[in-house]
This record gives C-alpha cells, structure tokens and sequence, in this order.
C-alpha cells in the first residue's frame, strides 16, 4: 500500500498510545512523535519529544521499551507481522513455542504399551483356542480308534480298508453305462 499523511498520522498515534501505555501519563501527544527521512520504501527513524519535562527527546530506552510492550497493537493497526514491519535496535517478540498438555514421550510410551498388551492377550487367547482344538481332534481320534474304524500308523490316522468288499474309487465309476467297459 502507498504510505503517505494518513499513514504517517496513524503511526504518529500508535507510538504516542504505546508512549502513554507504558509510561501511564497522559502527556504524550501526535505532536510530540517526529518522523525524520520518510523515504519511498518506507524507511524513516522517529524521536519522541516530552513537553511536560524540559528536555526534548524521551530516552532510546523508554521508546524500546513502550513499543516492546505494545508491539502486538502496532503490527495489528497496521495489519503487518514482526518479518514485515521491522524496528531497528528492537527484538521481535515472536510468540513462545506452543508445548502440548501431555509430553511426547508419554504419548509414545502409551502406545508401544498399549500394542504390547494387545499383542499378550492375543498370543493367549491363540494358544487357548489352539489347545482347545488339539484337545478336540485327540479325544475324536481316540473315539474312532475305540471303534475300530480308524487306524494309526506313524501317528497318522488313517481309514481301514473294508479288504472284503473293495474299494470303489468314485473317478472311474459312471453313473450310467453309455461308455463301453474296457
């Protein structure tokens, strides 16, 4: 935006409000904030006059101080930021770092415990079920075995031939006899 009399009053008003924030008088007024060197990049330097005291300048260190407290307001007044409106001989006053309610770390720790409680209780219901199952196909196998129809070998069960009546393997058989027999 272009800087020119309407600008420089407002920036006149808000160092003398900052002025009268910080040192609580009500003396300093437009008149007593100078700008000197007003160049077209907006740069210039500015003194703070007091008429209530006899001495013409306000000390360096009060008018640091007074825009330092009230930095916030100008930059507001202005719509800038302390990266664009810039004070020479003055920090900025960037915000502290926002620090979370529960640290970091305690957040990480939740959760690697939470995944090895998770990984416990799984790894124990998986080997309940797993005992339940072997615990089932055992007592069946020992059933068959008592009725005769199953016989182990090697730990593997396997079916008894009936020797007698043959054993028909369903592939070969044909549900009607329209293919001649070989």
């Amino acid at each position: 935006y272009t800087w020119d009399a309407n600008e420089e009053y407002l920036f006149k008003a808000m160092v003398a409000f900052a002025m009268r924030k910080y040192s609580r008088k009500s003396t300093t007024q437009i008149s007593n904030v100078l700008l000197c060197n007003v160049t077209d990049r907006v740069s210039f330097w500015f003194v703070v006059t007091d008429s209530s005291k006899n001495v013409t300048t306000v000390p360096g260190s009060e008018v640091e101080a007074a825009i330092r407290m009230n930095r916030n307001r100008i930059n507001s007044a202005f719509l800038l930021s302390d990266k664009t409106l810039q004070f020479l001989k003055i920090t900025s006053t960037l915000s502290p770092p926002v620090e979370p309610s529960t640290p970091v770390w305690l957040i990480v720790f939740g959760v690697v415990l939470c995944l090895i409680v998770a990984a416990i209780v799984f790894l124990v219901v998986a080997g309940i079920q797993q005992r339940k199952k072997k615990n089932k196909e055992s007592t069946e196998r020992e059933n068959l075995e008592e009725k005769g129809e199953v016989t182990v070998e090697n730990g593997i069960p396997c079916e008894a031939l009936d020797l007698k009546a043959g054993h028909v393997n369903g592939v070969f058989a044909a549900d009607d006899e329209r293919f001649t027999s070989l």
